[in-house]
């Protein structure tokens, strides 16, 4: 399916949440699915699912729903997620560890390499991948094709670890790092700010006692 342009980053934010409740009704044998039975699992609207979904496509029919294991697979295909991203970690701290640790191969991410600067860390394998020193990454970027570099690092070394990626080919960074990197136009940034996010909670659980 050819994917239409100019679609809204809230809509492109619902569609794993979409992926992921449409995966359980397939563990659960549930063959199709109306607009209104979703809205009542996910929590969105009716008219809000259908008109995320019109964005790509005409998926349902009246009277029928969706077809839950099409929906899903579209999803997929929407996403991406039929294709494998060769990904790199730099940073194999507690952060590091723990990507490297989950299973985002469902994702289409296909770790390839780990990289600290810590002598205590190098030579340590996670999921059989060994770390590497960081003095190593220009060199394996250069004879490797990654896509996907994820930033674990302290605030003060991500824009010179970013740098890196950037001159050795790769497309997108996914950035655990405190602080907004500086990139060229083009290149696809996912920043993921846990203090941010904590901030967030602490602020609407303080709401709720005013």
């Amino acid at each position: 399916m050819e994917k239409k342009k100019n679609i809204s980053m809230a809509v492109i934010k619902r569609l794993p949440k979409y992926h992921r409740y449409l995966g359980e009704l397939l563990k659960n044998d549930v063959d199709r699915i109306s607009s209104k039975e979703l809205s009542e699992k996910i929590g969105f609207t009716a008219s809000q699912i259908r008109q995320d979904l019109n964005c790509f496509g005409d998926f349902g029919q009246q009277g029928y729903g969706y077809n839950v294991r099409e929906l899903h697979s579209q999803i997929s295909s929407i996403l991406g997620l039929n294709k494998k991203y060769n990904t790199i970690i730099v940073g194999a701290g507690n952060i590091g560890q723990a990507i490297a640790n989950y299973r985002f191969d469902k994702a289409g991410f296909n770790l390839v390499g780990i990289f600290d600067a810590n002598p205590k860390l190098i030579g340590i394998r996670i999921r059989d991948i060994e770390i590497q020193d960081i003095d190593d990454l220009q060199s394996f970027l250069k004879n490797n094709h990654i896509d996907i570099g994820v930033i674990c690092v302290p605030k003060l070394n991500a824009q010179k670890v970013c740098d890196e990626l950037v001159q050795g080919g790769v497309k997108g960074i996914w950035n655990f790092a405190p602080v907004d990197l500086n990139v060229p136009e083009g290149m696809t940034v996912e920043n993921v700010h846990l203090s941010e996010s904590v901030m967030t909670l602490v602020y609407l659980l303080n709401q709720k006692e005013e």
